[in-house]
């Protein structure tokens, strides 16, 4: 999938962000996806996208990147930040849904022009 993100008036870091959330969300929704929560927060963190995909909860986290100079986006999802997003997961568990289901940790790379999907990233 290609496309080009608008950048005309955009001055903060967090909406830039945002606007790749939500390509994120169009590409998954192309999948067929069912998008439960965009940005949901809590006391243990944030959880860009959480999305159902056929028995699945499936809780993604969006990167981009401009250049790889530093490395790719999805390398940026270290331990620390896997550590945020499984404990916010589970409290989005217990507190939303209530009862165990099958879940899922994916990543979705947005590098200059192209996203690559991480099913299962960690």
């Amino acid at each position: 999938m290609s496309f080009t993100p608008k950048r005309e008036g955009i001055s903060n870091k967090r909406l830039l962000g945002t606007q790749y959330e939500l390509l994120a969300i169009a590409y998954l929704e192309a999948k067929h996806y069912t998008i439960l929560e965009h940005s949901y927060r809590c006391r243990f963190g944030e959880i860009d996208i959480i999305a159902k995909d056929d028995e699945y909860i499936v809780f993604v986290e969006v990167k981009y990147r401009k250049r790889v100079d530093y490395g790719y986006p999805r390398e940026a999802v270290d331990y620390k930040k896997r550590q945020h997003i499984l404990r916010t997961a589970m409290y989005y568990l217990r507190t939303k849904i209530g009862y165990e289901v099958a879940s899922r940790f994916d990543v979705i790379e947005i590098l200059e022009t192209s996203i690559t999907h991480l099913e299962a990233a960690f």
